[in-house]
């Protein structure tokens, strides 16, 4: 009986540690599904208007099939991301004061900003 307990416990203690080495090797997942969620919250005159939420999704900040393909609305936010203006991994209220900082950004339509076409019902940048 005291054999079968050493190796009951050893198989215990060797499963333990495969899954910690399991989960110190596991990458975290960088996506952020809360923010289009976050932004159609921001802005939902838009979203209704351009149908954000069923048909443009990510679009409004990305564009093609790789979400590192960033638009120049999406450039803007991660530029005020990656500028510690507002926290790279945040949460919604820093999230939403990162939108309002871009606001003031010039867009690609000459002179306007991307506030002014939000304020007009447009989405901020087109897809390339």
């Amino acid at each position: 009986m005291r054999k079968f307990c050493g190796v009951k416990t050893t198989v215990h203690c060797g499963l333990l540690a495969v899954a910690f080495l399991a989960g110190m090797t596991i990458r975290q997942a960088e996506a952020r599904p809360w923010y289009p969620a976050w932004w159609v919250e921001a802005y939902p005159e838009v979203a209704k208007k351009q149908e954000v939420a069923a048909k443009v999704k990510c679009n409004v900040c990305h564009y093609g099939s790789s979400k590192k393909n960033r638009n120049a609305y999406g450039k803007a936010l991660q530029k005020a991301f990656d500028d510690k203006a507002v926290p790279r991994k945040t949460g919604k209220k820093d999230f939403l004061a990162g939108l309002k900082k871009v606001e003031e950004e010039k867009s690609a339509v000459e002179g306007k900003t991307f506030g002014d076409l939000l304020k007009a019902g447009d989405l901020p940048a087109k897809a390339k």
